[in-house]
């Protein structure tokens, strides 16, 4: 196995991809159509043949030929010739196929606690005030005890602080309605195009993206990404989860001799579109720290000026393809790719971009000592797998014989926030129901018309008072003559006051 340098290119010398500084990142850029893909398949394999596990997205398919040897068509083996690479092996490398979907590859899931709002806020496309409503959900989650792990859980929760707005505004400020209806609605909307797949049990074990086979060769893991990529903010945020999560979870280890992962990106450009201020900060931590976990990003983009100055500026191993100078953005961006590399007095590197053939590139990699070595011409190998997909049938083998197979498919809903609030709504809707019970059984019932059967026809007398013998007629009758002599003179006594008082008036 190579451990002293990867042979990535080959010009006028060799270009080694040293192990020591696979993790220092790197950029791989190009117009369509200029050999990208194919360096990523070149770099991965080699990296797999000294035991480092990849971890890459397959944006359009193409990828997956990596898992299959490669054969000796005309193209190839003009290029072997031309490179003098002799006797060249073909050989495929250990694959682990993955999918958001569950449909190419095994079910990638995370908690919704474990994404977080932040992510959470670009994927749904929140306003900042909106975004600061869902981290007041969270933390009201947090504070009540509801764990926040699939979709439901989050709309529960959501359509739970909003309903209880008030009660939470003295603690923890005012949630509007508005905003609880605008992430309801972007819930829903990414529930629709099925991104709600992503949320769930079991979550994803980092450690199944770094392993390695019994020869020793690391797994290279493909995304499969074509669906995807329908919704750029989805798989833009996913990755971004994933080197945050890597991030956050593996140990520091230095300077190792070997990477414990490497992560490409691919369409990179998608990472930095629209991402608020917050969001570019988190990443620029995250690429800057992350190599003292032992992983090396690799970011795979049309355009160099497409990523942040800060960002590239820490890209230390490059791979340039050929750019198109069609626009003034195009003739600012061979500019600044030019400008990036340590100059090679041999090559007029501005001129040269523009005029690199397809499988040509401009490299520079870190040497020994971490400084950028001086800008080659140099053409990429060809890869020892297949060039382009496979087929259903080999996929699915290679599904069924992964190490993590049967693993991730069974998806376990467990007691979460949703089942927490829905048993207390049916607990109080319970309680609620009872005293409404008691009550009604605590009132006299109302007098039917037509009475039951063998029910007296006419309304039960009013009861009297207990120990008041009931009154004799002739006791009844003295007291109506009485009420009757009352109601008389009450009444004479009436108008003679009226009576005297508007006639003192006239």
């Amino acid at each position: 196995m190579e451990t002293e340098g990867l042979l990535i290119a080959r010009g006028e010398k060799d270009l080694l991809l040293l192990p020591r500084m696979a993790n220092r990142h790197g950029l791989v850029a190009g117009a369509t159509g200029t050999g990208k893909t194919v360096t990523l398949q070149v770099i991965a394999e080699r990296l797999s043949r000294i035991g480092v596990p990849v971890f890459m997205a397959d944006v359009k398919g193409d990828l997956a030929g990596v898992s299959q040897p490669g054969a000796a068509n005309p193209k190839i083996q003009e290029r072997i010739g031309q490179l003098k690479l002799g006797q060249y092996p073909f050989e495929g490398s250990p694959a682990t196929f993955w999918d958001i979907f569950g449909e190419q590859g095994h079910p990638v899931r995370t908690t919704v606690s474990d994404m977080g709002p932040l992510l959470l806020s670009r994927l749904l496309n929140l306003n900042d005030i909106q975004s600061g409503v869902l981290s007041l959900v969270f933390r009201i989650a947090d504070d009540n005890g509801l764990l926040l792990l699939d979709f439901k859980d989050l709309r529960a929760m959501a359509q739970y602080a909003g309903d209880h707005a008030g009660e939470f505004e003295t603690e923890y400020g005012r949630i509007s309605s508005a905003s609880i209806g605008a992430i309801q609605r972007g819930l829903m909307s990414l529930e629709d195009q099925g991104a709600a797949k992503f949320f769930g049990e079991p979550a994803l074990d980092l450690e199944d993206l770094m392993q390695t086979d019994p020869q020793g060769r690391g797994l290279i893991n493909i995304l499969a990404a074509d669906k995807l990529m329908l919704t750029p903010r989805a798989y833009s945020t996913f990755l971004l989860w994933l080197m945050a999560e890597l991030f956050e979870r593996l140990p520091e280890v230095g300077d190792p001799d070997k990477p414990r992962l490497v992560f490409f990106f691919d369409e990179a450009h998608l990472l930095f579109t629209d991402a608020p201020q917050v969001l570019l900060e988190k990443i620029e931590q995250v690429v800057r720290l992350i190599r003292s976990k032992g992983v090396g990003i690799y970011f795979v983009t049309q355009n160099p000026i497409d990523i942040p100055d800060i960002i590239l500026g820490q890209l230390g191993n490059r791979v340039q393809h050929a750019l198109r100078a069609f626009s003034p953005r195009d003739q600012k961006a061979v500019r600044s790719a030019a400008e990036t590399f340590r100059q090679n007095p041999k090559i007029d590197v501005e001129t040269t971009i523009t005029q690199l053939g397809t499988g040509e590139a401009l490299i520079s990699f870190l040497d020994e000592k971490g400084y950028p070595g001086i800008v080659e011409r140099a053409f990429v190998l060809p890869p020892m797998s297949r060039i382009g997909p496979i087929t259903p049938p080999e996929r699915q083998a290679l599904i069924q014989g992964s190490l993590v197979a049967g693993h991730y498919e069974r998806a376990v809903d467990r007691e979460s926030a949703y089942e927490m609030l829905k048993g207390r709504a049916e607990k109080a809707a319970a309680e609620a129901e009872a005293r409404a019970q008691a009550e009604a059984q605590a009132r006299p019932a109302p007098y039917q018309y037509p009475p039951p059967p063998g029910r007296s026809p006419y309304p039960p007398e009013p009861r009297r008072p207990v120990g008041r013998p009931r009154d004799t007629l002739i006791e009844a009758m003295a007291k109506s003559a009485a009420r009757s002599v009352g109601s008389s003179l009450g009444r004479q006594i009436i108008r003679g006051v009226l009576g005297s008082i508007l006639g003192g008036r006239r």
